[in-house]
């Protein structure tokens, strides 16, 4: 008759349930695995699915129980590393996104909302073009399964346990920074141009007071705005191709000890 004690089972649950909270606390903020058109059991099956994949590799996990206070402890720890993760992915994204505002209100597309499930918010119809195409970008490039891969690594730079958070939050609080750097980036030709545009109709304006600014004005900024991103869209690959990187680079770095 096989028989098994508590402390064998104990061991096996934990070594499973904190592998899965840190591959959850990823799925639950990485752009794609967080997308709310997945349906939830999908999602928690495609976790447990990576977990039993990786539980056998994760070093040796402490010997506590895992309903106690200590075990506790280590399943929120596993957490927050996996949703600190994913956050300097979405970081990347939002970065996009706000370039995108940046674009449509300068445009004077500002008023040309459209609702967003992923953030159950408005956003301007430039910054979710955008955001598609920095999706595709991300799916075409693989740059999701650099971050499993990452995610699997993060196994034998922070195991189960050890090391201590508390730095690797304040990196990801400093990191999101780039937001507002890369977005002023990303659209600042075309928010120069379109502020070129914007000083030449000025200029037309005060030289020809009975023209009707508002009536030329709007119709022209908005044309000047889609010909920039016309012309913009093809060098954009290295730029979001540099920012991505430096996104997986932050993920690893997060959960890696200090």
């Amino acid at each position: 008759m096989i028989s098994i004690s508590s402390a064998a089972l104990n061991a096996w649950i934990a070594g499973l349930l904190w592998p899965l909270s840190r591959i959850l606390g990823l799925m639950a903020t990485a752009p794609l695995f967080n997308s709310r058109n997945i349906p939830a059991r999908s999602k928690a099956g495609i976790g447990m699915l990576l977990a039993l994949i990786v539980a056998p590799a994760v070093p040796t996990v402490p010997a506590v129980d895992p309903m106690s206070l200590a075990g506790l402890l280590i399943l929120a720890q596993q957490i927050v590393i996996g949703l600190a993760m994913g956050m300097s992915m979405r970081i990347v994204f939002a970065a996009v996104e706000m370039a995108g505002e940046l674009i449509g209100m300068t445009m004077g597309l500002g008023f040309a909302t459209f609702y967003d499930p992923q953030s159950s918010g408005h956003s301007s119809a430039i910054s979710q073009f955008l955001a598609l195409l920095m999706l595709m970008f991300y799916l075409a490039a693989n740059f999701h399964l650099m971050l499993i891969s990452a995610l699997v690594d993060s196994f034998a730079t922070m195991p189960v346990g050890a090391g201590n958070i508390g730095p690797s939050m304040e990196l990801l609080v400093s990191w999101g920074t780039r937001i507002f750097s890369a977005g002023v980036q990303l659209s600042l030709p075309i928010v120069a141009a379109l502020l070129i545009n914007n000083i030449a109709l000025g200029v037309l304006t005060r030289a020809a007071p009975q023209l009707n600014i508002f009536g030329i004005g709007f119709p022209i900024a908005i044309g000047v705005g889609f010909i920039m991103i016309a012309l913009t869209l093809p060098y954009l690959a290295t730029p979001i191709e540099r920012l991505l990187q430096e996104g997986i680079n932050m993920a690893a770095t997060v959960a890696t000890p200090r």
